[in-house]
């Protein structure tokens, strides 16, 4: 007998299949329901590798053994005439038959169960009804060019959001695929969309050339397509057609409303103006000093050019809100012109989302002046109404969170940017105004996390960095701050702000020859400005130039230096008066300070500006050495009971603790406060603390040998930090 009959005869062929046919059934419906009762993974792999290495062992032992009615046998111990292999193949074959039906069974029941759930997870994480507006490519000779067709791109997109019931990836998420070598599939399942358009523009003269085509990104199907050949006068058209035909396109199929949809564009009918808007969004968008400046100018070209041009002048509303918060603009003067303007747009647009939301913000800031609490309240819930009736417009969300934190509304401010961040995950300014609201919420972590992330979208933004830097400085690293600082200078160098911390960390820690360096940057190009008030006084205090720094305190006084950021006013007084301290001159200088602004120390006036309230606090080290007791502490109680007013909790913070506990003569309590929540921050969150703890009104607490041992943890902590930044700065200077 043949071998391939002899196996045959004693079914090992058929124990083959049905070993096969039975462990891939086991197999699937152990791994299967394994799972479902919390099995760990291995144990699922663990099935399979059983079943497959049993297989070689089922087939030798059906070639070695026979089953028999008495058991089972060696094949050679059984007589060919009583053999039964016949019998047995057939019993095979009916368990292999019927593990076959049962597994068909099983596979069509959980394979149906499967796509419905694969497919029900996909409906819900692409709707149906959405679409990326890819940036058109700039196919012109001119590189110049490239602001034109990106902001055909822009405007398009801002055009298919009026479509109802579309959802529309947001700008910066399109724009982040911008040269990138990515399919269409790819880029829809990044952006989570269903259709893409794309498309190119080329320009020459007065000659545009504009392709678009709206594709389905799950097979690739081109819905529609179209390449139009006009004139630029026509750009506008081609702009509401494009619109229009999409929009139609799906509509279709997809959306409610069938048929074109009407949408509108941007509010002019001019070209000239048309293309310095576009110019102006591209500047403003690097938020530098350079591109505000260039943004405001190519606005205010735009409404030259048309006065009646309303986008234009939300856009320059903003630009001035932006520019005042950075230092470039008067705060009082930007105010006032953003109202105007906000007024002349809803004379037109009463609904215009940006215009109502810059005029909320202006008049909270204004209540905020006058104490009025309970208004920015309001404000800031009319502001998150707006952001939720107007998805994806971060400039509200931003508005709200310069509000939001004088009110405790700091959670709202989080879940719009975190549910703006799922609609926008790739937009480098969501990420950073997360950060923002993290770092106010006193999550420090997750602040990092979010700057990081903006960085790592778009490296070229100051305010990460300078963010990055502060946070560096709390944590006692004084060299991570100067490395982020000199980031941010050289992505924004015509920011004088930048070399002015820089200089001011460098005075505080003695290194007045390489804080000269930054200092002569900040009198180069704003000598006027804040910072080189602050400047110029602590280069006076850190070489122990007297002269300097009476002179520079008293400049700062009489020409009224502004209060934004830094607050050179108030450090003016507190320089002058501890000066007076010193040399027994109080009334002279309480004289003089009457004189230059009158009302500036009296507590008890009702309208003085908000500026003199705060100068008012660096009054105390004078108060304490002049004031009778009782009038002291009514002077006290009068500061925390207008914090109050302002909707302050003054006696929550440290420092406010210490210092009235020391005025008071609360020794015990001052110096349990500054051990347990001043002394072990770093030194460097209390630059200038050396001419603090000189104050009369501390002489006890210094005394306590704890805080002598503080104190001199911190003289060790600036020595180190001073050599390393010292080092760092000598090797830079070596290797440019």
């Amino acid at each position: 007998m043949s071998l391939i009959a002899e196996l045959k005869r004693r079914n090992v062929f058929r124990v083959a299949a049905a070993y096969l046919v039975v462990g891939w059934l086991l197999t699937e419906v152990l791994t299967t329901i394994l799972p479902t009762l919390g099995a760990p993974d291995w144990m699922s792999r663990a099935v399979i590798l059983l079943f497959a290495f049993g297989f070689i062992p089922a087939v030798v032992l059906s070639w070695i053994f026979e089953l028999t009615p008495e058991g089972i046998k060696r094949e050679h111990e059984v007589k060919r005439d009583e053999s039964v292999t016949g019998r047995t193949g057939r019993k095979l074959d009916y368990v292999t038959v019927t593990a076959v039906i049962a597994l068909v069974m099983f596979l069509a029941f959980f394979g149906a169960r499967q796509a419905g759930d694969d497919t029900a997870e996909t409906e819900s994480t692409v709707a149906a009804a959405s679409i990326a507006v890819l940036p058109f490519e700039n196919m012109s000779n001119d590189e110049d060019n490239e602001y034109f067709s990106d902001g055909l791109t822009e405007t398009l997109l801002h055009m298919l959001t009026q479509v109802p019931e579309l959802k529309v990836a947001a700008r910066t998420s399109s724009f982040s695929f911008k040269g990138q070598n990515k399919t269409v599939r790819e880029i829809a399942d990044a952006l989570g969309v269903a259709y893409i358009l794309e498309g190119s523009v080329q320009r020459v003269g007065s000659q545009v050339r504009i392709t678009a085509q709206l594709i389905r990104a799950d097979d690739g199907f081109h819905v529609w397509s179209e390449t139009y050949n006009r004139t630029l006068d026509d750009i506008f058209g081609i702009q509401d057609e494009i619109a229009a035909k999409v929009g139609g396109a799906l509509s279709e199929s997809l959306l409610a409303t069938p048929g074109e949809t009407q949408v509108a564009g941007v509010s002019t009918e001019s070209t000239d103006a048309y293309d310095l808007y576009l110019l102006a969004l591209n500047e403003r968008a690097k938020f530098s000093y350079g591109g505000l400046r260039a943004a405001e100018d190519l606005l205010k070209g735009a409404l030259t050019i048309d006065p009646d041009f309303l986008d234009a002048k939300t856009a320059l509303a903003g630009n001035y809100l932006r520019q005042a918060e950075t230092g470039l603009r008067d705060q009082e003067q930007t105010w006032n012109e953003v109202i105007a303007i906000a007024n002349q747009v809803l004379d037109v647009r009463p609904d215009d989302v940006d215009a109502i939301a810059a005029k909320l913000f202006v008049e909270a800031n204004r209540a905020l002046q006058q104490g009025d609490r309970d208004f920015v309240g309001t404000v800031v819930d009319k502001l998150e109404n707006l952001a939720r009736s107007a998805p994806g417009n971060l400039d509200v969300i931003v508005y709200m969170n310069g509000l939001a934190q004088i009110v405790e509304r700091q959670g709202r401010v989080l879940e719009l940017l975190v549910g703006l961040l799922e609609r926008d995950p790739l937009n480098s300014a969501v990420h950073y105004e997360l950060g923002n609201a993290y770092m106010q919420n006193g999550e420090t972590a997750k602040a990092l996390a979010a700057f990081e992330r903006s960085l790592e979208l778009e490296p070229s933004q100051p305010n990460v960095y300078v963010h990055i830097g502060f946070s560096k400085l709390n944590d006692g690293d004084g060299l991570g701050f100067l490395q982020n600082f000199l980031k941010a200078v050289q992505v924004d160098p015509q920011d004088h702000e930048l070399p002015g911390y820089i200089a001011v960390l460098l005075y505080n820690l003695g290194l007045i020859e390489e804080g000269d360096d930054f200092r002569n940057r900040v009198m180069a190009i704003a000598p006027t400005s804040e910072i080189a008030y602050q400047v110029e006084l602590l280069r006076a205090i850190n070489t122990g130039d007297e002269g300097g720094g009476i002179a520079a305190a008293r400049r700062a006084i009489e020409e009224d230096v502004s209060v934004r950021n830094f607050d050179p006013f108030s450090g003016a007084v507190q320089y002058l008066l501890r000066n007076a301290i010193e040399h027994d001159t109080l009334d002279a200088e309480f004289a003089y300070l009457e004189e230059q602004a009158p009302g500036l120390l009296d507590i008890d006036s009702p309208t003085i500006p908000l500026k003199y309230r705060f100068a008012q606090l660096t009054a105390f080290d004078a108060w304490y050495v002049t004031l009778p007791r009782d009038e002291l502490l009514r002077q006290i109680d009068k500061m925390r009971a207008l914090a109050e007013a302002f909707g302050f909790q003054p006696m929550e913070n440290p420092d406010v603790q210490f210092a009235v506990f020391s005025l008071t003569g609360d020794t015990e309590a001052a110096v349990d406060v500054a051990l347990e929540n001043i002394l072990n921050e770093s030194a460097l969150v209390h630059q200038g603390w050396r001419q603090d703890v000189a104050q009369a009104q501390y002489k006890d607490v210094i005394a306590d040998p704890r805080v002598q041992a503080a104190l001199q943890r911190w003289e060790e902590e600036e020595a180190a930090v001073r050599e390393q930044v010292r080092t760092y700065l000598a090797d830079l200077s070596a290797s440019s």
